[in-house]
Parts: structure tokens; C-alpha cells; sequence
């Protein structure tokens, strides 16, 4: 007979399809080749000073990210990691502002030449609620300030400035959108980061997102005496959650629409007045994200339509964020740098580019040209934002990934700063992608 399973609980998901994909990117990775670039970058002596550098100051990188591991601090609330940070860079030699750009817990510091081209890596660290850093930002800290200080090292042989730009508020709330806004990559000529993840990729797609918010209102009713007198905002809110469940068949691969019931009314006796809905919308190009959003506000009215209740919406509480743009020449010099520290880089073309989740450097890098990286920390089965993921964040292999990371990062900002061809090519490509995009008014 066949044994009934508990019905208290859920079922356990299966990861057959993680499986396959594991499997698949081995075969893929086992068949791909390396990535090489066809730029000089630095010269050896220079570039060489700028890795030892590194180097020098690994268990400062390490325990730096174990700070900030240590104290999870949510976006905006973020001032024990920004002291964290100014601290770091204070203690050899450089100023470091804090609150800079309209944000208390912004950081910026700068060396080399101020009349010369620019380049800034940019360091996150807000935590998530519950499970602090299960996104590893604090790897993204310290790798971003050992970098910053060991091209600074070297900061009178640069031919421009390299740039520390401390950025708060990632996890939900575009706090890059908001320096932006600010002024803050103005005179800046690339910007590079690295994001902790689960396999050594050098443009693994961040996908771009809005957020809706569906407002219905209704006429509230005795839901037994008089129904038929009311209009009933809960009926359009779960009419609209099913329409865009239907709507997901037609999606391009990879779009994604996700959403809760924030508000359905008060108490079963009444015809809801009110009810509020919240999704998330996400698509790998701009261009289809602004068409999903057009779906989205389509369906909206629609369902309006059909239950009698009006309707508002309310895009984007917090800056939307768009793709991912990656900069061709400057990935190419991280996946070289990342050879010399044993890794072997991979593309989209073989990491599962399906797993994808969406983040404010897409800004950025529609605005100057710029890399975004991932870097291995976990094995690739272990997701971001989970418990899991912040155990390797805070481990021996989270440290490592720190230091290589910071190595990577120093000396493709050492390459863009020394070696003309590569800011030109990087210039090139990123005018060729569609050059500097109108972040603000692109969904108007």
C-alpha cells in the first residue's frame, strides 16, 4: 500500500534540474578556451608592484571582510562597515569621505592625478535581514578595498586617478541609482566590481527589474446582506495574479514576473474596498523589460475593466535597475588576471545563464563602461541569499576569494590607467553597445 505522505508539510523540490545543469556546465567548461586579450595593459615591473602589493596586505583583505562579515548591517544603516572601510584606507595615508553624494553611508576616497583618465571600483556591503551577508558582500568590500589601496600604491606612475566609490543599499533599493543621481560617476571613465558566487564567470548576465505595485479600489459591502452592492478589489487582485500567470507561457526565455498579496482586505464579512498587489518584473535586455512592464500595465487596466474597480499603479517605489552591459576589453583583462591566481574564467556561454538575479551596477554600467565578474566562493549548487552562502562568505575559501578578487581588480585598473589601446578599446566597445543610456527617463 502505498504510504500517504504528511500533509503538514511541504514537499521537498527537486534538484534534478540543478543536477543537469551542474553537469552540463562541466561538460562545457571541460570543452571551453581561454579567455586571452589582445592588450598589453600594464608594464610587467609596474604591474608586478601592483600584485605584490596585494599580496602584502592579504590577511589585512581577509580580516577586513571577516569585519564586515561580522556586523550585518542592512541597506542604509550601513555605518559600521563604511567606518569599517574609511578606516582601512585612513591607516595608509589616503582620505576617505564618508557621506558623500546625499548618503550617510557612502565612501569615497581617490589617488594618482586628477587631470587623467578615471576608473573607480566600487565595494558594496549591506547585508540581507535575517541571514547578514548571505550575498557575500563583504568579500565585495574588502576585495574592492585591497585593490583600491594597492594601485594607490603605485599612484605616481598612473596616468590618471584610481577611484575607492563605497556603494550602500544593493539588496532592493538601487543605492547606485541614487549616487548616480547624485553626481557620483560623473568624470569617470570605467568601473569594475566582483561579486561572490558559485563559478569563476566573466560576464554571467545580471538581468534588469522594476518594481509594480497594482492599487485597486473597490466598494466596500456586506458581503452577505447586500453584495451586489459593492465592488469587490479582491476579486481584481486575484484576477490579476492569475492573468499574469497565464502571461508567463508568453514571456521571452529567461523574463521573469514574480508577486505577492501585500493587501486583500480586512475581514471576510466585508466586500474588500482595497487590495494591493507587488511584483517584480525582470528581463535580460532593456528593451524587453520596458515591454514587459507595458504587458503588465495592460493587464492591469484590463482586469479593472472587467470587475468595475479602479485601479493605479505605482512603478518603482525604489530605482529600477537595468541589465547588465559587459565591457569586452576590460573582461578580457580580469579573465587574464584571474588566471594568475589559478582560476580559470568562464562565459555565458557555458555557466547556466538562467540562474540570474538582477542588480543596481546595470546602471552603471550604462552610464560608463564596466565589468561586474563573479568570482567562486561555494560550490555552484549553493544559492545566493541563503544561509549556506553566507557559511562560505565568512570561510577560508570566502577570504581567498577576497584577495584574488582585489587582485583582479587592482591590475585591470592598473591595464586601464597605463595602457591607452585598452581605454580606447573599452571606449569603443561601449559605444558600440549603445553608449550612455538615459537611465532616468528610459521608462517614460
Amino acid at each position: 500500500m502505498t504510504e500517504l505522505r504528511d500533509l503538514s508539510r511541504p514537499t521537498e523540490p527537486s534538484s534534478s534540474y540543478l543536477d543537469a545543469l551542474r553537469d552540463r556546465t562541466a561538460e562545457r567548461a571541460a570543452r571551453a578556451e581561454a579567455l586571452t586579450s589582445p592588450h598589453r595593459g600594464a608594464a610587467p615591473e609596474l604591474a608586478s608592484a601592483v600584485a605584490s602589493a596585494v599580496q602584502e596586505r592579504s590577511a589585512a583583505i581577509a580580516a577586513l571582510s571577516r569585519r564586515i562579515f561580522g556586523t550585518p548591517e542592512e541597506a542604509f544603516r550601513e555605518h559600521h562597515s563604511a567606518a569599517a572601510i574609511a578606516g582601512a584606507v585612513r591607516a595608509e595615508g589616503w582620505d576617505a569621505a564618508v557621506g558623500v553624494f546625499g548618503q550617510p553611508t557612502a565612501v569615497l576616497a581617490q589617488a594618482g592625478r586628477p587631470d587623467g583618465p578615471a576608473i573607480a571600483i566600487l565595494a558594496e556591503y549591506d547585508a540581507l535581514p535575517g541571514i547578514g551577508h548571505g550575498c557575500g558582500h563583504n568579500i565585495i568590500a574588502a576585495s574592492a578595498v585591497g585593490a583600491f589601496l594597492a594601485v594607490a600604491s603605485v599612484a605616481d606612475r598612473l596616468d590618471g586617478r584610481i577611484v575607492l566609490l563605497g556603494t550602500p543599499a544593493e539588496e532592493g533599493n538601487s543605492g547606485k541609482e541614487l549616487l548616480a543621481r547624485a553626481g557620483a560617476f560623473d568624470g569617470l571613465d570605467a568601473a569594475i566590481m566582483a561579486h561572490p558566487f558559485g563559478y569563476d564567470a566573466a560576464d554571467h548576465p545580471f538581468i534588469g527589474r522594476r518594481i509594480l505595485r497594482v492599487h485597486y479600489a473597490g466598494v466596500a459591502a456586506h458581503a452577505s446582506a447586500t453584495p451586489f452592492m459593492g465592488r469587490n478589489a479582491l476579486d481584481a487582485a486575484t484576477l490579476h495574479y492569475q492573468a499574469v500567470a497565464q502571461l508567463r507561457q508568453h514571456l521571452p526565455p529567461g523574463d521573469r514576473v514574480h508577486g505577492i498579496v501585500l493587501h486583500g482586505g480586512d475581514r471576510p464579512s466585508i466586500v474588500p474596498a482595497s487590495a494591493t498587489l507587488e511584483y517584480y518584473l525582470r528581463s535580460h535586455e532593456a528593451a524587453t523589460l520596458r515591454e514587459l512592464s507595458t504587458r503588465l500595465r495592460e493587464i492591469s487596466e484590463g482586469v479593472a475593466l472587467a470587475t468595475g474597480t479602479g485601479v493605479r499603479l505605482e512603478w518603482d517605489p525604489q530605482p529600477y535597475t537595468l541589465p547588465t552591459r559587459f565591457n569586452r576589453p576590460l573582461t578580457e583583462r580580469w579573465a587574464v588576471h584571474q588566471e594568475q591566481v589559478g582560476r580559470r574564467v568562464l562565459t555565458r556561454d557555458v555557466v547556466p545563464s538562467e540562474l540570474a538575479a538582477s542588480t543596481d551596477f546595470g546602471n552603471v554600467s550604462v552610464r560608463v563602461p564596466g565589468i561586474h565578474p563573479v568570482i567562486a566562493v561555494s560550490p555552484p549548487e549553493v544559492a545566493l541569499h541563503t544561509e549556506e552562502f553566507a557559511r562560505y562568505a565568512s570561510s577560508a575559501a570566502g577570504d581567498r576569494a577576497a584577495v584574488d578578487a582585489a587582485h583582479g581588480l587592482a591590475l585591470t585598473a592598473l591595464d586601464f590607467l597605463t595602457d591607452p589601446a585598452l581605454r580606447e578599446a573599452a571606449a569603443a566597445d561601449f559605444a558600440a553597445a549603445g553608449g550612455r543610456l538615459d537611465v532616468e527617463g528610459y521608462f517614460s
